[in-house]
């Protein structure tokens, strides 16, 4: 997992050969009004608009997850935004069969640690981080941009 800012993103190009092309998208549009929604920048990333209200850590924790085939750049755009981690490999209860079409695997573990992006601040979550977002109070936005491995 890497947190930091969007100025520092170039640090991290080097990591994924579409990281470039995907912080690119976010530098060249006013992401502050995206609408809500999904779509494909190019076969290897998509970019998801999630507007909601903030839940609770113990809401949240019921989508303790991890995926296997993308890295998630989540982007704060109004936050601030509370996320639940712990490594994948200390996780011991899963919750359910992962789920290929949605490339995504739940867990019933409690996280190690929680950690909060400010608006413009990012988390990128690779396939060993297990995650749940979107904790908070009032109404969040953030951009998720599925990066393809």
């Amino acid at each position: 997992m890497i947190v930091d800012s969007l100025p520092n993103a170039a640090k991290y190009y080097s990591l994924h050969p579409s990281f470039k092309k995907a912080f690119d998208y976010v530098n060249q549009n006013d992401i502050s009004t995206l609408e809500e929604g999904a779509f494909e920048i190019d076969e290897n990333l998509k970019v998801i608009v999630i507007v909601g209200e903030g839940a609770t850590k113990e809401e949240s924790i019921k989508g303790f997850e991890c995926h296997d085939k993308n890295i998630d750049i989540q982007i704060s755009i109004k936050g601030p935004e509370i996320f639940a981690w712990k490594p994948r490999e200390k996780c011991v209860s899963p919750n359910g069969d992962y789920n290929d079409e949605r490339d995504v695997r739940f867990f019933y573990d409690k996280p190690d640690m929680y950690f909060e992006l400010q608006e413009k601040q990012f988390a990128i979550l690779f396939p060993e981080d297990v995650h749940a977002a979107m904790i908070g109070e009032g109404a969040l936005k953030k951009i998720v941009i599925k990066v393809k491995i």
